[in-house]
């Protein structure tokens, strides 16, 4: 099951990019889609600033007031796998890195997490160690 979705994640998910790219490329040419993955990656890049920050700002603010930051380091993780998204060049990782990022959809996504994560806990495939 983790080998099929590895293989997933690093060969068919690649393939069908380049095809989307390619075929989007014959439609507005090869230098409109280099374009738009370049305009991509820098409104990525800012918008994970932007949101890594007040994330940041939020898991001081709980730390300083005593509150555990657990939202707030998910949501965290959320924006960071958007960033990495909208690095990887492609029209899917782009759309679903757009949607990490945006707070609306990001709260779905986090509410989505937290119940697989808690799923996962009842099954007994997630252990906690203290170091």
């Amino acid at each position: 099951m983790f080998f099929t979705k590895l293989l997933i994640l690093f060969i068919i998910v690649p393939v069908i990019e380049l095809y989307i790219l390619i075929e989007v490329g014959k439609k507005i040419g090869s230098l409109s889609v280099i374009g738009v993955i370049i305009l991509t990656g820098i409104l990525g890049a800012y918008l994970v600033k932007s949101q890594g920050f007040m994330i940041l700002k939020k898991i001081q603010n709980d730390i300083d007031e005593g509150i555990l930051p657990g939202d707030s380091l998910i949501q965290g993780a959320i924006i960071l796998a958007g960033g990495i998204l909208l690095l990887t060049p492609g029209f899917i990782t782009d759309i679903v890195g757009f949607i990490f990022l945006m707070p609306f959809s990001r709260k779905v996504v986090k509410n989505y997490l937290l119940k697989w994560l808690k799923g996962k806990i009842k099954e007994g495939n997630f252990y906690y160690r203290e170091f």
